[in-house]
């Protein structure tokens, strides 16, 4: 952030690419941290329930029916007036395209309005530079960016500035949990649902595999270990007719911790290249709903301790998906001179990572990056 800077700006953030409808107003006084004067969510849980995952239809409605009750709401809770704003910053992808366009369109009536700069913003990017509005880390940091449709490694060095050093070849983890759930018919979001079941269970009952922990490289694959999970628990089913409740424990224990190996071992991987570039001091962040794990966040802490590498998780409200994290990169963006215009796309894909080869796959959180 430059430090020359003497002027505050006040910025609106918007958030639509996935099933949550955000508007969060930032304020930046100079070079000062940025203060988060309001950030709304509105979920869309319930609208979802019935179909085990989003519906890109229902929730294109659903932000098309929110986003202005959203900003007018972020504007009112930051006792402001559409006149006090500086700038609106909006994701402009990566997502499901009906929502990306929502907020989109949203924005540019907003600057047309208003007659205000409009600055796209990657959605990655807005969970990518959160440490920098949580805790002021400094570039470059390596992020592990771990939720229900992403996971990669990224090292930071600036807000449009990213290396991914490797990611999710197929599920996600947030993805592997909430499978893991329906195969148990545990509740959705699995993630909560499995890590209660696991504080339950025996982790060394079932031998689950660790996929891709003999390749070189920081890539991650968790399908094979739901697809052991499933066989495992047909096993049993087979075997007594039915699952009890230990057996869903100790299942849901035994797989949680093939998904802390993996990743706490890739991550390993992914510190070891970070750190060759000698960055002081060192740190490790993590962001994503995933990261509320406490078992992960556990096995992360741990290793960042043995490597005497600093280790950042803003708090969970800042980490699943909000409007606070789109303004905050919009406004690093900003501060470097970037503007948009009405010629702005919502766009379905768009890695952070100009140079890396696309990951493959499409969660159920809309496209990978």
């Amino acid at each position: 952030m430059a430090g020359s800077m003497k002027h505050t700006i006040t910025i609106l953030g918007i958030e639509s690419s996935c099933d949550d409808t955000g508007a969060a107003v930032l304020r930046q006084d100079g070079s000062n941290p940025a203060e988060i004067l309001s950030n709304i969510v509105y979920g869309q849980s319930d609208l979802h329930a019935d179909f085990g995952g989003v519906v890109p239809e229902i929730a294109a409605r659903a932000h098309a029916e929110k986003l202005d009750v959203a900003v007018s709401e972020a504007l009112t809770t930051a006792n402001l007036k559409p006149s006090d704003l500086d700038a609106i910053a909006v994701t402009a992808g990566p997502g499901l395209i009906g929502g990306v366009m929502s907020g989109v369109m949203c924005a540019k009536g907003l600057s047309a309005g208003l007659n205000l700069p409009l600055v796209g913003v990657n959605h990655l990017a807005g969970h990518a530079l959160t440490p920098r509005l949580t805790d002021q880390v400094e570039y470059p940091y390596l992020m592990l960016l771990v939720s229900g449709g992403h996971c990669q490694f990224l090292i930071a060095r600036g807000p449009d500035d990213f290396s991914r050093l490797g990611g999710t070849i197929d599920d996600a983890p947030g993805e592997a949990f909430d499978k893991t759930a329906r195969l148990l018919g545990l509740p959705q979001p699995g993630g909560p649902s499995v890590q209660a079941e696991a504080q339950k269970g025996d982790a060394k009952r079932f031998k689950f595999p660790r996929p891709l922990m003999d390749r070189p490289g920081c890539d991650m694959s968790f399908s094979g270990l739901k697809t052991a999970l499933l066989r495992a628990r047909d096993a049993i089913i087979a075997e007594k007719g039915g699952l009890t409740t230990q057996d869903r424990a100790d299942l849901c224990a035994s797989f949680q911790e093939a998904v802390v190996d993996v990743i706490c071992k890739k991550t390993a991987r992914a510190l070891q290249v970070y750190m060759d570039e000698n960055p002081q001091p060192p740190t490790l962040a993590v962001a994503g709903g995933v990261a509320a794990n406490t078992a992960i966040r556990a096995g992360l802490e741990t290793l960042c301790h043995n490597l005497a590498c600093a280790f950042v998780a803003p708090p969970l409200a800042l980490c699943t998906d909000n409007a606070a994290m789109i303004a905050y990169a919009g406004l690093e963006r900003f501060n470097d001179g970037h503007r948009d215009d009405m010629t702005l796309v919502a766009r379905p894909r768009w890695p952070l990572d100009k140079t890396a080869p696309a990951l493959l796959g499409s969660g159920k959180k809309g496209a990978k990056a």
